[in-house]
Formats: structure tokens, C-alpha cells, sequence
């Protein structure tokens, strides 16, 4: 949908977020600019209440001057409590089109390609980079607000004396750049730190998703240790951070002191020479104080779009990914056979296999990485390196993956399922209401369940056993009667019993549609019509299972193990 298009490109994402925020970035960046212009205004006001204070006979001056602050504080209020929300509105949106964009791209249906990435970076990218890229609109938000000060600024203090307004302005200009030069390692230091809490969240999800296998196996301090030295790593850089954050602070404070003493001597000075009212020096002096924030705002526009673009680089190689399978007709094919010819891939070499509609087909492969690859090129999450897939004689890799999908639902081994109820899950994809009701019955899903099928799961379904996951999975997917329906391996943490027990309903229910299970249990290959044999990523044998029990040691082997 959008993977390798210019416009994933960092700085073309940056310009899409504040462009695609206009409408609330341009008023906001106006009253960015009417607010700080209030606040440099301030100083003035304070320097005329200061001289009319000062000279006799002016009460009713000071007091115009004093409703005239108080207007100004109340337009300065204003404008920051709607510019605010404004500029709010503006980088949560940019942030928000930005995850929505992430979640299609890991979402679309012609698969994607994480290269390896974790699910916590891929979720510290969609979280953590996609808020950096939408706060570029606050900083065009402060930059806005920093010019309009500088100028009103400029203004007072030029009209108030050139010399000082001069020293004042171009003062400024190295204390900033100095500011900038010490900040710049800190920067490099945000980098290194965001990219090792991401590495530190990609670790804690992936224990978070194997839990129960970690458990199982024993390997919590193993598996602890991982975490632990990647947040150790995390911490270490926080810190290095946290240091240069100390040092810079103290450094800052003192250019700023060194400089606002200069102008304090400049302007007691012009003052007590006549050239400047004291009031005109209070202005100055508070205005040169006030000044370094707008002028650091600015110098530091440059860092934070460093950032958003260290972000966006990362965005951009998650929507840039390449699908594994690319899209092709719409049309859907009229038929449930599926014929697969030459099929090749990681694990497979010329596959030819073959189900004919309404046939329920057993296949039983010696080799995980080749189920995995077949059943990955069944659903289109990829395409194979050679060989074809037809389904009613169309090659698959023509029709696009959503119409491919359409026919044919494959259930991999290690289906997910979501918080909501058992009924929730498996009403997902239900072909009518009808069919929730059978696919429950067929596997018994709701059984040994405190609410039945209302019984609300937690995150991942982790709250239930191992085969009452499977249940609830396989129900899902039957639920979906599709034409061809795919299953890997969906009953190995069910007893034997109760595998047959489906084995038989699952034959029933799925009469006259077709089904390929790819498993080696005994219950669900008795129950095929046909049982296909997979060695060495060809097909090796071919029968009923009872026959191969007889005449197939391998196979024999394979499925009484």
C-alpha cells in the first residue's frame, strides 16, 4: 500500500506532519507570536511604570500604564491557553496519522518484512518516534512565538537607545551559539539513549510473549539476566545523559550571568549619564534577561528537528519494508480445489500437492521450517521462490492476497488471541451467527470455562491453558467457513481423546468444503480422506493413513512419536 513511495522518506514524513496540520498549526503559530510579543512587551510596561512612579505629577499615568498591563497579561493568558491547545491538537494529530500509517504498513495484507526487528522496537517506533516526529509542530509552534518576541523586542529596545538595543541584540547571538555548541553532545547522547531503551523494550516483550515457555523451561534467571543487562545498558545511557544535562545547565547559567552583568554595567552607565531613563534600563536589563529564552528556542529548533529526524529515519524503514507478496486481481476465482506445483522455499524443493473440492487432505511434513514456508505461501503472507499455487486453476500469486485470503483461511500453529470474551474471539470473523454456535460445539470450545462462552479473556488469552487456546482458535477459525480452510497443527495440546473427538466433528462440520490439515497426529490423519507424506521438501508418499501406517515406516515414525 505505501511501502518504498518518496513520501516515506524522513524528511518528506517530517513536512507531511506539520503540512497535514495546518488548519491548527497556522493559528497557533499566530498566537505563538501575539503571546510572546505581549510578554517582551512587559518589560516596557514595567520601565513606564518605573519613570511615571518616579516623576512627579504623573498618578494618572501610572495609572493608565497599570490597566494597560493588566489588558496585556490577559491577551498573553489568552493567546497561550488557545495556542496551546492548538499546537496540543496539532502534534497529537501528526503523531496519531503516523502510528495509524505504522499500523497499516504492519498490517497490510501483502505481509511485511521486519528484517528481524523486536515487537518492542517496532512498538517504540510507533509510540516513542511517532510522538517525536509530531512534536516538530510544537517546535515550529516555539519558534513562531520566539520571532514575534525578538521583534517587538528589537523594537523597544532600538527606540530606547541603538548602542544598548545593538549590544543587547547581536549580544545574544554568541551566548546562544555557545549554548548550542555545549548542547550538541547532548543530542548524540538523547540518540544513543532512545535506541537503547527501545533495545530494552524489544527485550521485555519478547519475554512477555514466551513467558509461559520460559517458565516452563526453567530459564527465568537466563531470560532475566537478557533483560537485565540490556536496561542496564538503558540505565547507563540515562545517565551519561543526565550528566551532560548537569553540566551544560551550570555552563548556561553562567554565559547568562557574564552577559546580563555586561548589560547591567552598559545600562547603569547610559543611565547615569542621562542617555536612558531608568525605566528605558529596567526595560533593557529585563528584556536581555528575558531575550535568552526566545533566542535559545530558536538555536534549539535545529536539535529537535535532529531528533524528529533520527525518529523519522526509523519510521521510514518500517513503511519502506518490502512486502513478501505483491497484489494482483480482485476477482475471485469460482472453486474451492487447490492445486500446489513446484512449490520452492526455505524448507521445500518442487512441492506438487494437490486437493481437490470438498476433499479434507492430511499432510504431514518432516521438517518445521518447510511446513512453516508452506504455510506462510498459502495464506500470501509471502510468495515462494519458484512453483505456483492455484486455486480453481488461477495462479495465487495473481489474484491479490486479500482475494487469496478470501478462500483461503489458514490457521498457523501459533494463532493470537484477544482480550474480550471466548465469543468475542471467535465471532470475529463469522461468516453468520449460526456459525459461532457450531464451531463452539464443534471443539467444545466453552469447556471447564467458569462463564461458558462469555468468560473474558486477558491479554493474549494468556489466562488459559494451552488447549483451551487451541480450542477457541480453531473455533475461530472454523467459524469463518471459508472454501479452503488451513490448519497447522491445531490440537497438540489436547489429549488424545478429545483429538478425536474433534477430529470427527471437524470432518462433519467441514463436509463438502475443502480442508488441508498439516499435522502429525494420529486423530486428525484417520479422519482425512487423504494423507499427503512431506520429505525433504517433496512429496514422498501418498494414501489413506491407515495404509501408510502399514507400508510407510518414516511415516509411521513420524506420527507415533
Amino acid at each position: 500500500m505505501e511501502g518504498g513511495e518518496a513520501v516515506n522518506e524522513p524528511r518528506e514524513l517530517i513536512r507531511r506532519a506539520i503540512r497535514g496540520q495546518a488548519r491548527q498549526l497556522a493559528p497557533a503559530a499566530a498566537l505563538a507570536a501575539v503571546h510572546q510579543g505581549c510578554e517582551a512587551a512587559v518589560p516596557l510596561m514595567i520601565g513606564l511604570i518605573v519613570d511615571h512612579a518616579i516623576a512627579p505629577g504623573s498618578g494618572s499615568g501610572l495609572l493608565w500604564t497599570l490597566v494597560l498591563l493588566a489588558v496585556l497579561f490577559a491577551v498573553l493568558t489568552a493567546s497561550m491557553r488557545l495556542g496551546g491547545r492548538l499546537v496540543r491538537h496539532a502534534t497529537q494529530g501528526a503523531g496519531h496519522e503516523l502510528r495509524m500509517r505504522l499500523t497499516r504498513r504492519v498490517l497490510d495484507t501483502r505481509g511485511f518484512d521486519r528484517a528481524g526487528t523486536r515487537s518492542g522496537v517496532l512498538l517504540s517506533t510507533a509510540t516513542s518516534d511517532a510522538g517525536r516526529v509530531g512534536m516538530v509542530n510544537a517546535a515550529v509552534w516555539t519558534s513562531a512565538g520566539a520571532f514575534g518576541a525578538l521583534v517587538v523586542a528589537a523594537v523597544i529596545l532600538l527606540r530606547a537607545s541603538v548602542l544598548l538595543g545593538l549590544v543587547v541584540l547581536l549580544g545574544l547571538i554568541p551566548v546562544v551559539l555557545l549554548t548550542r555548541t555545549i548542547s550538541a553532545p547532548l543530542v548524540r547522547r538523547s540518540s544513543a539513549e532512545q535506541s537503547a531503551v527501545a533495545h530494552a523494550a524489544g527485550v521485555a516483550a519478547d519475554l512477555v510473549e514466551g513467558l509461559r515457555a520460559i517458565k516452563g523451561l526453567g530459564a527465568e534467571a537466563a531470560v532475566f539476566g537478557r533483560y537485565r543487562d540490556a536496561s542496564g545498558q538503558a540505565r547507563a545511557a540515562g545517565i551519561r545523559a543526565a550528566r551532560l544535562v548537569a553540566l551544560r545547565s551550570g555552563l548556561i547559567i553562567l554565559l547568562t550571568g557574564v552577559f546580563l552583568a555586561a548589560v547591567a554595567w552598559l545600562g547603569g552607565r547610559l543611565a547615569a549619564g542621562g542617555a536612558i531613563t531608568v525605566g528605558q534600563f529596567v526595560t533593557a536589563f529585563t528584556l536581555a534577561q528575558f531575550l535568552i529564552g526566545p533566542f535559545t528556542r530558536i538555536a534549539m529548533v535545529g536539535a529537535q528537528f535532529a531528533r524528529a529526524r533520527a525518529s523519522a529515519e526509523r519510521i521510514a524503514k518500517v513503511l519502506s519494508a518490502p512486502p513478501l507478496a505483491e497484489g494482483g486481481r480482485t476477482d475471485s476465482p469460482a472453486g474451492a480445489d487447490l492445486r500446489i506445483r513446484g512449490l520452492s522455499g526455505p524448507g521445500l524443493f518442487g512441492l506438487d500437492l494437490a486437493a481437490a473440492a470438498g476433499e479434507f487432505v492430511g499432510v504431514v511434513v518432516d521438517d518445521l521450517a518447510a511446513a512453516d514456508t508452506l504455510v506462510r505461501c498459502l495464506g500470501r503472507q509471502q510468495d515462494p521462490d519458484s512453483g505456483e499455487i492455484l486455486l480453481a486453476g488461477v495462479p495465487a500469486r495473481d489474484l491479490d492476497p486479500d482475494v487469496v485470503r478470501s478462500v483461503v483461511l489458514v490457521a498457523a500453529h501459533d494463532a493470537v488471541l484477544f482480550g474480550g470474551t471466548v465469543r468475542d474471539n471467535v465471532s470475529a470473523a463469522a461468516a453468520d451467527p449460526g456459525a459461532v454456535g457450531r464451531a463452539l460445539e464443534c471443539v467444545d470450545a466453552a469447556a471447564m470455562l467458569p462463564e461458558g462462552a462469555d468468560t473474558v479473556l486477558t491479554e493474549r488469552g494468556r489466562s488459559l491453558s494451552g488447549g483451551q487456546r487451541q480450542r477457541v482458535a480453531l473455533a475461530r477459525a472454523l467459524a469463518a467457513e471459508p472454501p479452503v480452510l488451513v490448519l497447522q497443527e491445531p490440537t497438540t495440546a489436547l489429549d488424545a481423546v478429545t483429538e478425536a473427538e474433534i477430529a470427527a466433528n471437524l470432518r462433519a462440520l467441514r463436509a463438502g468444503r475443502t480442508t488441508l490439515v498439516i499435522s502429525a497426529s494420529p486423530a486428525l490423519l484417520a479422519a482425512a480422506d487423504r494423507v499427503v507424506v512431506v520429505r525433504g521438501g517433496a512429496v514422498a508418499a501418498s494414501g489413506s493413513h491407515a495404509d501408510l501406517l502399514g507400508s510407510d515406516v518414516d511415516y509411521r515414525e513420524l506420527v507415533t512419536a
